[in-house]
């Protein structure tokens, strides 16, 4: 039913044949979790070497991100906002790209593979509702054009699907 046709290169193309992608993928569905589980799974099979890709969503009751949809191993489920990247990320409503995990500060290894890591949040009206979190097995796996263009698209795709 899909086929990706994006071959990586970190150009500008690519990111927005990626953009096309994902944005054709929720047109039409309202449900966040459907959208979230392809999105994950999209941005997994398409954009090479990671070895997870997913969200976690804020849980406003319990004050912390809870795992959401994803492609990879089993990951925490639950995270504090002050901890890891994804609490960075989240309590910054900022971008984050860890070019080293082990350098990191307070890094949650949920994968002992994991050796890069890019977190988007998800805002919309500028409230923060999770983080897109992209881990690689590669160190310095992520641009930043990687940043700048997931952090672009991850916004428009936040508008549509919050």
């Amino acid at each position: 039913m899909f086929h990706i046709e994006s071959v990586f290169d970190d150009s500008q193309k690519y990111y927005e044949s990626l953009e096309r992608e994902l944005m054709g993928l929720i047109e039409g569905e309202k449900n966040l979790i459907a959208n979230l589980a392809n999105i994950s799974s999209w941005i997994y099979h398409a954009y090479p070497e990671l070895n997870w890709s997913g969200f976690y969503l804020w849980n406003e009751e319990d004050q912390e991100l809870v795992l959401g949809p994803f492609q990879g191993k089993p990951a925490c489920i639950r995270i504090k906002a002050t901890r890891g990247v994804c609490g960075a990320a989240y309590t910054k409503g900022e971008t984050v790209r860890v070019e080293d995990v082990h350098a990191f500060p307070g890094h949650i290894a949920c994968d002992a593979a994991s050796l890069s890591e890019l977190v988007v949040p998800l805002k919309k009206n500028g409230k923060v509702y999770g983080v897109l979190d992209l881990d690689s097995p590669k160190t310095n796996r992520f641009s930043a054009n990687a940043e700048r263009e997931f952090t672009r698209i991850m916004n428009k795709v936040s508008e549509k699907i919050f």
